[in-house]
């Protein structure tokens, strides 16, 4: 409660005083700039043997039958461990085949060929086949309530030979390789497992770690084992993976995780919460723990609005926020550059919109509304007026600590700057957040997603295909805002086939200002993911692709695990 109130006093002195425009660096380290740095360039033989134990962020509800789960990024790190995706990016940013040998566009690129690797087995030891991968794609079209989305324009995958397959497309598709990845959470899995009435749990994929016993049970640690019949090579052909086993552990305190991960109690962890950071680059200059920190192509973190008007189309709840007065108070009201200082020690970049830099949809000026109590409080009034009630909303949020203060921080500022109500809905977890967005039952929601890579890539969460209707929701269920924009989803239709780079960017940079003009959601910051690990700990970032490439450096979609070693063999 003393550090509530000392945060209380601070936003009201912000609120008087205004914003400085400048901040002080913490950690010695520059502020976030889409970067990475840390121990990137690791030294050394790499060891076999050793057990790991990772610190995730949060368990996923339901459990591995990948076509069904809702992953987040502790889903997503853990599932990297078993599962091979088909494709996956690179260190030059653009996607390489990993599963497939190839993937080919024809036809204009509306019929795609893929072509699998020989010799990959599943840890059943059934063969990789192309039959295989088109029953996994055509679960994934069919059967995911995400993937129903991301591959409504293909009409069908089918097997064309033992080690090949083919898909459709009703319409040209230039990005559709990145779809075979789609970050990290298109893994594929064996026929055994998607057979069977223990898919969630029966883990068998082609990964570097398989899976024995009690494979997944909610909130529980998930054991990996290595794989000894693994595919994957490093880049002076040795077989991976080097450890021995790789122990996943929820714990979704943030503050607790790291001193998990201080007192030895785990090896490694991943964390995107700034206070925590800001720890760990102190243990790093004082040589304790090591890192890897990066905001290329970053999530951007946000205040998911729910703009549904009624409660038709997939809405469980009509929201204030389908008014734009209601979002231009709540977006006026907001103070980022005093958030930023006060919860984030200013390490963190200012977002823009859903594209971050690198990105080519990226814009340094939507036309975001600044900070201004004045006009705060007149866009709340012009609510009042046009309802005939008193503007008031219910923030939802995770029920960690570090989030909670988040929210708290939201709903003073709110309050005090546009003399709005705000009621706060602490949230168990994560899954049942996400629950909670796919039935459209909220008002506002502290919200992380969209880590970049081909713009294309974010069509499933906005593109809306019941006509041009912007009072009414959208019909696209993964567009939790329900927010139905017509200029959005045509840019994002134009771009879809467009095979001039230059003419697909000034499409997704079009959509990038058209959420700064509309505030559908309340941009914050750009996530820094930052990887912490003792120092007998290596090889974090060292996974070699098989053409070469380098291990892709955004860490929003996790990171391969399967040249992680320890000094001597002991972690």
């Amino acid at each position: 409660m003393r550090a509530v109130a000392l945060v209380l006093v601070l936003v009201l002195i912000a609120a008087a005083c205004g914003s400085s425009g400048s901040s002080k660096n913490s950690g010695n380290k520059t502020p976030s700039s889409g970067g990475v740095s840390g121990d990137t360039n690791d030294t050394g033989t790499p060891v076999n043997g050793g057990t790991l134990k990772y610190g995730i962020e949060a368990d996923t509800s339901g459990g591995y039958c990948l076509y069904k789960a809702q992953l987040a990024i502790g889903g997503i790190q853990v599932a990297r461990a078993y599962y091979d995706t088909l494709t996956m990016p690179g260190s030059d940013g653009k996607i390489h085949p990993f599963l497939a040998e190839s993937v080919t566009g024809s036809n204009n690129n509306k019929t795609w060929t893929i072509k699998l690797r020989p010799n990959i087995k599943f840890h059943d030891g059934t063969p990789l086949t192309g039959q295989v991968v088109a029953d996994n794609l055509n679960h994934y079209r069919k059967d995911n309530q995400l993937f129903i989305f991301v591959f409504q324009d293909i009409t069908d995958f089918k097997a064309t030979g033992p080690l090949t397959v083919t898909a459709t497309s009703k319409v040209p598709w230039t990005a559709f390789p990145w779809f075979l990845w789609s970050s990290s959470r298109l893994g594929i899995m064996a026929e055994a497992q998607m057979n069977s009435a223990d898919c969630n749990t029966k883990i068998i994929g082609t990964g570097p770690f398989m899976c024995k016993g009690a494979c997944w049970k909610f909130g529980q640690q998930t054991v990996a084992t290595k794989n000894p019949s693994y595919w994957g090579k490093d880049k002076n052909g040795k077989q991976l993976p080097y450890l021995d086993q790789i122990t996943f552990v929820p714990q979704e305190n943030g503050p607790q995780r790291l001193t998990s991960l201080e007192s030895g109690d785990f090896q490694a962890i991943h964390t995107s919460g700034p206070k925590q950071i800001v720890k760990i680059r102190d243990d790093v200059k004082n040589n304790s723990l090591k890192d890897i920190e990066s905001d290329k192509y970053a999530e951007v973190g946000y205040t998911l609005l729910n703009m549904c008007p009624d409660t038709n189309n997939g809405c469980g709840q009509a929201s204030p926020f389908s008014h734009k007065s209601a979002r231009e108070a709540f977006a006026y009201a907001v103070d980022r550059e005093t958030f930023n200082k006060l919860r984030n020690d200013g390490i963190l970049q200012q977002a823009t919109g859903p594209f971050a830099p690198g990105v080519p949809g990226y814009v340094a000026d939507t036309g975001l509304p600044t900070f201004d109590p004045t006009k705060a409080k007149a866009a709340a009034a012009q609510y009042k007026q046009e309802t005939g009630k008193d503007l008031a909303f219910t923030l939802n949020h995770t029920s960690d600590p570090d989030t909670t203060q988040d929210a708290e921080l939201v709903q003073q500022m709110v309050q005090q700057n546009a003399g709005v109500k705000v009621s706060l809905n602490p949230v168990a977890d994560q899954s049942t957040l996400i629950n909670i967005a796919v039935g459209r039952k909220f008002d506002a929601t502290l919200w992380r997603n969209h880590p970049g890579a081909d713009d294309d890539t974010q069509y499933v969460w906005w593109h809306c295909d019941n006509g041009a209707t912007p009072t009414q929701a959208c019909n696209n269920l993964v567009n939790f805002g329900g927010f139905n924009d017509p200029t959005i989803s045509k840019d994002f239709d134009l771009a879809r086939s467009e095979t001039d780079e230059s003419k697909r960017t000034a499409l997704y940079e079009d959509i990038n200002k058209e959420f700064g003009k509309q505030l559908y959601n309340l941009w914050a910051q750009y996530t820094l993911w930052t990887i912490a690990f003792k120092p007998s700990v290596h090889g974090v970032m060292a996974t070699t692709l098989p053409d070469g490439s380098g291990t892709f450096p955004g860490l929003a979609t996790g990171h391969p695990v399967a040249s992680m070693w320890c000094d001597s063999g002991k972690c």
